[in-house]
């Protein structure tokens, strides 16, 4: 390879070519001989090129020796959004927050839910122990004694006020809308009635979430017919007069009556959680009818409102509850109380000294076939597929008046609700059935000290 570089003087418009270098490194890779430079330098052109001959033929191609001002550089500018965009954005911003709210809305009403159960059921058993109440901060001067009963919605206090005993049920901040309930049924008028407990008044101790809800009523030492029947045995006397009195209470409390000069209108109300344990004893062996904080008051001319059919004790309800098949009317409720009313007497005829032959331990309900804690599966199989009732003992049948009280709990407890008894007829059959059977009962313990039982069934009823 050949490097030509060439000294070209000007003369006239002629060009002269000189000259040829062994290397050099400004001349490789340049096929033709240009001169770039705006000025000569000592009357010469230089140029530098490679390769045989490049240089014959020379080119002056001047350049400006200052550098080119740099363009200014123009920033691609980002595309603005258009209103579509702009109209999902703002909708998100806007969304987001609103389904934050619901989603945590719902969490809270589901933990409500799930918190109050579903059934809202009162265990019959003793629960765990509640914790002590909080310290009286006035209003009326209560002091509480000893704890007598726990249920789902609190404790029943033995409490002293003044120089009277009296019963306080506490209620925690959570079951607040059970001591609301209770108090509006206890303040309707015609409600103050001898077989219905006895209400005294309310009070709220504390603030905040330490806050308690008291219901003040009267004191019944002989406690729940529940427990009484755990420890004693009646006679027919005393179970006549238990059932006659706490059929009449469930009348009052069912019954719709018109205002009068002393008191204002009474609507029907349902109990819907009725069995032994909220009925109470009276010292006299009277019953009277307690908690009601799942009763539903029936207004003329109104809904039946935002209940649930489903509430109660599972083991007391009726085969159309636990179906979940229950006709929101006033008549429906009632026929359910009736069905549980059906059940207290089996309890009672089950404890009564008449019978005859030995008197077992006492037992709940469906005790036998479902056991101490039946789930609601357990109780739709029983009672609705099933159709079992609690067994009623032959030996029961051998006394006349027993045997009538077999019948009626039998009618209350029909699996047609319309076929059930009414609370008023339960009252009218046991008070005729008390007073025939007593009268005749005495008549036998004069003639040969056989004590109350009668054995035959020529006493006319």
């Amino acid at each position: 390879m050949s490097v030509y570089a060439t000294i070209l003087p000007l003369i006239f418009l002629g060009l002269l070519g000189n000259g040829c270098f062994l290397d050099n490194n400004d001349c490789y890779g340049k096929p033709l001989c240009v001169e770039n430079n705006m000025e000569r330098k000592n009357e010469f052109f230089f140029c530098c090129c490679e390769g045989n001959m490049c240089n014959q033929n020379f080119s002056w191609v001047p350049q400006p020796t200052t550098k080119p001002t740099e363009p200014s550089v123009i920033h691609e500018l980002e595309p603005m959004p258009n209103a579509k965009q702009q109209a999902i954005t703002l909708a998100l911003l806007i969304a987001i927050p609103i389904l934050l709210t619901i989603s945590l809305f719902s969490f809270w009403w589901l933990y409500r839910r799930r918190k109050l159960g579903y059934f809202n059921e009162i265990p019959t058993l003793e629960p765990v122990p509640l914790p002590q109440p909080s310290p009286n901060l006035g209003l009326r001067p209560i002091q509480l004694l000893e704890i007598k009963a726990r249920g789902r919605f609190g404790a029943v206090w033995k409490a002293q006020f003044k120089n009277e005993i009296v019963a306080v049920k506490v209620f925690p901040i959570q079951d607040k809308q059970s001591w609301q309930t209770e108090q509006e049924i206890f303040k309707l008028a015609h409600m103050d009635h001898e077989d219905i407990l006895h209400f005294i008044g309310v009070e709220k101790r504390g603030d905040n979430l330490q806050a308690e809800f008291w219901l003040i009523t009267a004191y019944h030492e002989k406690g729940s017919l529940c427990d009484y029947l755990k420890a004693n045995i009646v006679t027919w006397p005393e179970m006549c007069r238990i059932a006659e009195s706490m059929a009449r209470g469930l009348m009052h409390l069912h019954e719709e009556i018109p205002a009068n000069k002393a008191d204002g209108y009474k609507p029907a109300v349902a109990h819907r959680d009725f069995k032994s344990k909220n009925v109470l004893l009276k010292a006299d062996m009277s019953a009277c009818i307690a908690d009601f904080g799942l009763a539903l008051i029936f207004h003329p001319g109104k809904p039946c409102g935002d209940t649930h059919g489903q509430v109660g004790t599972r083991r007391y309800m009726a085969p159309e509850v636990l179906e979940g098949a229950i006709n929101f009317t006033r008549d429906s409720f009632l026929r359910i109380d009736m069905y549980a009313c059906g059940l207290v007497l089996w309890e009672l005829a089950s404890r009564c000294t008449v019978q005859n032959g030995p008197i077992g331990e006492y037992r709940l309900p469906f005790e036998d076939e479902v056991g101490l804690h039946p789930t609601l599966e357990d109780m739709q199989e029983s009672v609705v597929h099933k159709k079992e009732r609690p067994l009623i003992l032959e030996t029961w049948r051998k006394h006349p008046g027993l045997s009538s009280i077999c019948d009626t709990m039998e009618e209350c407890w029909d699996h047609d609700a319309e076929a059930r008894l009414s609370a008023s007829c339960v009252v009218e059959r046991v008070a005729t059935l008390g007073r025939a059977l007593v009268l005749n009962s005495t008549t036998l313990i004069r003639v040969d000290n056989t004590n109350e039982i009668i054995t035959t069934k020529e006493s006319s009823m």
